[in-house]
Formats: C-alpha cells, sequence, structure tokens
C-alpha cells in the first residue's frame, strides 16, 4: 500500500485508490494513524485531535466504530489497525509512506559528503511534496498540531538545496523553483536572501527587488517586523548591481571539509578559531563574513577541529535536519556565546550593542558551567585524560565541547598573550606568546586589506 499525506491524502493499493467509501473524519484518523505508524497513538489523543478538543460525549465509541470501518475497508488489502492497551496502532509492513520517505531522504542528503550526491538526495525527497500535510482532510488548526515538524524540516530541506545548487552554479534552477515558497514563508530570510540571489544572477535584478519589497510589505502587515540587517544589505548589493554578487567564488583561505567552507587556522586553538569563524570583527558586519552560517557548518566546524569525532557529527547533522527549529536555537546561542568569549578576550572588544567584559564573561561562565555539570572524563587515544561534554547534550553538544576549551584558555596565563589583528576590517585572533607577531597572517578574514599586506607572523 501506498500512503500519499504530503498533499490530499490518498491510499493507493497496486495504483488502485481504496479510500473512496470513507467519510471525511474515518479518512483523517486513519491519516493520523499511518503519520504514526509503528506507534501506538491513545484513544484520547485521538479525540483530541479529531474534534479539537470539543468532543461529542459519544466520542470515544465513534472513534472505535471509525477504526472498525477501517478494518473492515482496508484490511483485505493488508492494512492491519491493531488495539494497543488505550489506543490504535497502524503495522507499517512495508508500506510505502510519503512522509517517511522524505525524512529518510532529507537525513541521508545531511549526511553525504559529496554535494552532488545530497543535491540528489534533496531533489528526491523534496519530490514528495505534492501540497501542504493532508490538504483536503486536516483543517489548518490540525494541520499545525500534527505538521509542524515536517514543515518547518521542508523549509530547512529547501534552503539547503538552493544553497548547495547556488555553490554549484546553478542558480537559474534556484531562481525557477525557490521564490514561491520565500513569499509563503517571508520570515525565512534564508529563503528570501537565495531567492534574490539566484534572481540577481539569472538577469533578473528588478524581480530580486521586487520580491524584497513583497516581504517586506507581508513582514510588516502578518508580524509587525522589518526585514534583518543581511537581508537589508543584501538588497542595497543588488540594488547598486554589486560585481561580486554575480559569481560564486570559493572564498580566500578556506578549506571545504564535508561540502562546508571553513576558515583557516590561526593556530590559537579551538576556542580562539571559534572567535574567528565572524570574519570582520573589528569593522561593520558585512555581507558573506559570517562562516557559520547554519548549524550545518557548525557541527561539521566542531569535527574539523577535532571537538567531536565524524560519527557524532554525522549523528548531529540527522538529528539538526529532523529539529530544524531547535537547532536554529543553538546556532543562535553559539553565536551569542562566540561573541561574549570575544569580548573577555580582547581589551575594548565592546562595540554598539555589545556587551561589557564583566557582562561577557558572566555569559560565557553561564555556558561553561552547562557544560560542565555532567561532562565526563575520559581517557583519548594519545593516552592523556580530558574532560568530554556528555552525550545527552543533544544539538548542544558542539557548543558545549568549545565552551570547555573557552574555559580553558580563560583559566590559563597564555590569554595575556591574545592579541587580535589590526588589518582593516579584520580583528581575527591570534597567541602572541613571544610578543613579536603583528597580524592575524595571511589575511585570513579572506578579504584584501591592510593585514593583507603587512609583516605576518
Amino acid at each position: 500500500m501506498e500512503f500519499q499525506l504530503l498533499g490530499p491524502f490518498a491510499a493507493l493499493h497496486r495504483g488502485r485508490p481504496v479510500l473512496a467509501g470513507l467519510r471525511r473524519q474515518e479518512r483523517c484518523l486513519l491519516a493520523v494513524l499511518v503519520l504514526e505508524a509503528g506507534r501506538a497513538v491513545p484513544t484520547g489523543r485521538l479525540i483530541d485531535l479529531l474534534w479539537n478538543g470539543e468532543a461529542p460525549a459519544g466520542a470515544r465509541s465513534t472513534v472505535h466504530t471509525y477504526i472498525g470501518r477501517l478494518r473492515a475497508a482496508l484490511g483485505p488489502d493488508g492494512v492491519h489497525v491493531e488495539t494497543r492497551d488505550d489506543g490504535y496502532l497502524l503495522r507499517p509492513d512495508g508500506h510505502v509512506i510519503d512522509t517517511r520517505a522524505f525524512e529518510d531522504g532529507v537525513r541521508e542528503a545531511a549526511t553525504a559528503v559529496d554535494e552532488e550526491e545530497r543535491v540528489r538526495h534533496y531533489d528526491r525527497a523534496l519530490a514528495w511534496w505534492r501540497g501542504e500535510l493532508l490538504a483536503d482532510v486536516a483543517d489548518a488548526a490540525l494541520r499545525d498540531r500534527i505538521g509542524q515538524r515536517l514543515a518547518g524540516l521542508r523549509l530547512s530541506a529547501a534552503e539547503e538545496h538552493a544553497r548547495l545548487l547556488l555553490s554549484l552554479g546553478r542558480h537559474e534552477r534556484v531562481a525557477a523553483e525557490l521564490p514561491p515558497l520565500a513569499e509563503e514563508h517571508p520570515e525565512r530570510e534564508r529563503l528570501v536572501a537565495d531567492s534574490m540571489l539566484a534572481l540577481h544572477r539569472s538577469g533578473r535584478s528588478a524581480d530580486a527587488l521586487r520580491l524584497y519589497r513583497s516581504v517586506c510589505g507581508t513582514l510588516r502587515s502578518a508580524f509587525d517586523a522589518e526585514p534583518g540587517r543581511d537581508l537589508r544589505a543584501l538588497y542595497d548589493r543588488v540594488r547598486r548591481d554589486d560585481p561580486a554578487l554575480r559569481r560564486a567564488e570559493a572564498p580566500t583561505y578556506a578549506v571545504r571539509v564535508r561540502g562546508e567552507w571553513l576558515p583557516w587556522n590561526t593556530g590559537g586553538g579551538p576556542a580562539l578559531e571559534f572567535c574567528n569563524t565572524y570574519a570582520g570583527w573589528g569593522g561593520a558586519r558585512l555581507p558573506g563574513s559570517e562562516w557559520l552560517r547554519g548549524y550545518r557548518t557548525f557541527a561539521v566546524w566542531a569535527g574539523h577541529l577535532d571537538l567531536l569525532d565524524d560519527r557524532t557529527v554525522t549523528r548531529l547533522l540527522r538529528r539538526a535536519q529532523e529539529r530544524p527549529a531547535e537547532a536554529s536555537a543553538v546556532l543562535e546561542g553559539a553565536r551569542e556565546f562566540r561573541e561574549a568569549l570575544y569580548a573577555c578576550l580582547v581589551e575594548g572588544a565592546e562595540r554598539d550593542g555589545t556587551v561589557g567584559r564583566d557582562e561577557a564573561f558572566a555569559r560565557v561562565a553561564e555556558v561553561v558551567q552547562e557544560a560542565m555539570r555532567h561532562a565526563v572524563f575520559v581517557r583519548g587515544e594519545d593516552g592523556l585524560g580530558r574532560w568530554s561534554p556528555p552525550p545527552d547534550s543533544g544539538l548542544r553538544l558542539p557548543l558545549h565541547a568549545v565552551a570547555q576549551r573557552a574555559a580553558d584558555l580563560l583559566a590559563d596565563p597564555r590569554r595575556l598573550t591574545v592579541r587580535a589583528c589590526p588589518g582593516k576590517g579584520c580583528g581575527w585572533l591570534f597567541l602572541d606568546a613571544g610578543g613579536r607577531r603583528r597580524w592575524c597572517g595571511l589575511g585570513v578574514c579572506g578579504r584584501q586589506d591592510d593585514a593583507a599586506s603587512g609583516p605576518s607572523g
């Protein structure tokens, strides 16, 4: 049996529709069981979902009747609904379920190393979406209750898919597919930004500007909000026809790991390198200066710096795809921790809108204490013991790992030798134990500026 939930609900047995004789509410009940296939759904939850908290007195017996009709109608086609305690379970039994196929495809894309392979996985995964979840049997309230995670996963997958296509120079495909989704979800600024960039590179700058203005209007009317700083900066660059937007270039002084561009290291240890994932600490925030573009990049960076092993990184990438909202929250927390750590390490680091040193230290200490609360002491391959963040840190594992290294640095006299590169728009950190080094080296911020022409250490 093939079940289609991503769009109008359908069940096909050898290509033949089998739901024709069922009432709408019976089909809705079946859809919920299919969505949870392999897991028992309590009768109370089924009642709550079907009647949205306003169930009639005989709701329980009605559900029982519905189950009987489903068994009679679908049992001959191999669909088995079992009674489990005070609930019901639909056995997967090898049925094709589009939501499961979509999730499997996204997981495979997240862990693939080759970019072309990742694109193919995303292509197959996103092709399962034919419309809104249960478009013809669920109302907006029910869809919001049972489909939020899937909807968020779809948007995250679309964002990653577009980013990959843009990096491979396939902007025309992004320009053809992504803008309608961006207009539908103006709150997802990454969708909007990638749509604008793809349109601009396809010679449709006017459409890119029109999309921005449309998104602005929707944000103001629906969310009482304005576009973020990065999106406003992109709009200005498109309007000025910035030549740098016309081509997808590899960043200067970067290394490619698992399809992610990561900055070269300055040799100061993981805590300093974490600070250096934001280029341009010393100046205005510029488009493209943020290396931690998403949670995926954060996890891959942590693996590249040997804070996490490869198997753990793979596990985190899968979990981040399954829980996009949680992953975004962790990434935002990591960026805040990074800014506080930078302020702790650099004299005069308090820039506009940033915190003072005492408050910065308190913020760093809070995350460090969280990381150490359940840390475990392990023996490494080199034979040395070290503290390791607990496995149950979940998606916060990379943050906890770098927080431990930040604590080590802040407790080490070497932190007094930390220097910030004076290059224009740079400010990257490095250790200067000898007191003779002036620059971070090779202009690793990725822009041609004063640091690139000065002496390097």
